[in-house]
């Protein structure tokens, strides 16, 4: 009984030993750096190249080669009027009424202002050093000449007149021509409304610009001008 269990064994060895020489021995497992390389995702591998680089501020660019700027820096004169030599005018400012009223004239206007720390050199000697001096406008339409050159002159609210060096000291005040009357000397005017100057000088500076801007439209050797009933040296003098 033995002599056959051996046989037996002998037998099933023998078959196995015939099976392990027809397959042969075992193939080798995958590569591992063949499975990680089929493992990662097409996505992923292009995750990892297409980070965009950041775009650059504009603050930093290149400046800009466009040609420089033709506007002109040079102050814009102001549109009150400048000193010149006096224009004649086209007719007499005095010339003898028509039918109750004065002939239709055109003109430049003369309007003062003021030269300061002249001396009297530039116009007529105004206190604190200073003198007047007569500017002309353009050619005016008129009949009475007086009203349309102080209301120029309390129209400008500028205290320069453009690139002259002359100031108007009025440019702050409110005032209006109201009437006017001339006698063959003195030319009589009335105003209404306030004055606002800057200081002690501006009083005579003030009283030399209403008064040689009415002679010169009368062609008068004197003015007498009234504010609001008042003469002007009165109330004048409570600005001091």
């Amino acid at each position: 009984m033995k002599t056959i269990r051996l046989a037996a064994g002998s037998a099933a060895l023998a078959a196995a030993l015939a099976l392990a020489g027809c397959f042969g021995p075992p193939s080798p497992g995958p590569s591992p750096s063949a499975s990680a390389s089929q493992s990662v995702p097409p996505s992923a591998s292009a995750s990892t190249t297409t980070s965009a680089s950041p775009a650059p501020s504009s603050s930093t660019g290149t400046p800009s080669a466009s040609a420089p700027s033709t506007a002109s820096t040079t102050p814009t004169p102001s549109t009150a009027p400048t000193p010149s030599t006096p224009a004649p005018s086209t007719s007499s400012p005095t010339a003898e009424p028509t039918g109750g009223q004065l002939p239709e004239q055109t003109a430049p206007l003369t309007i003062y202002y003021i030269a300061v720390g002249d001396g009297g050199v530039s116009g007529p000697a105004v206190g604190c050093g200073d003198s007047a001096v007569a500017t002309y406008t353009e050619p005016v339409t008129f009949r009475d000449q007086v009203g349309p050159s102080l209301n120029r002159l309390f129209a400008n609210h500028s205290r320069t007149i453009g690139q002259s060096g002359l100031i108007n000291v009025l440019y702050q005040s409110n005032l209006t021509y109201v009437s006017g009357s001339f006698d063959g000397t003195t030319i009589t005017v009335q105003l209404s409304g306030s004055f606002l100057l800057g200081g002690v000088c501006d009083i005579p500076r003030a009283e030399a610009q209403i008064n040689l801007t009415a002679m010169a439209a009368a062609g008068a050797q004197r003015a007498a001008v009234f504010v609001n009933g008042r003469p002007l040296a009165d109330v004048l003098s409570l600005k001091g």
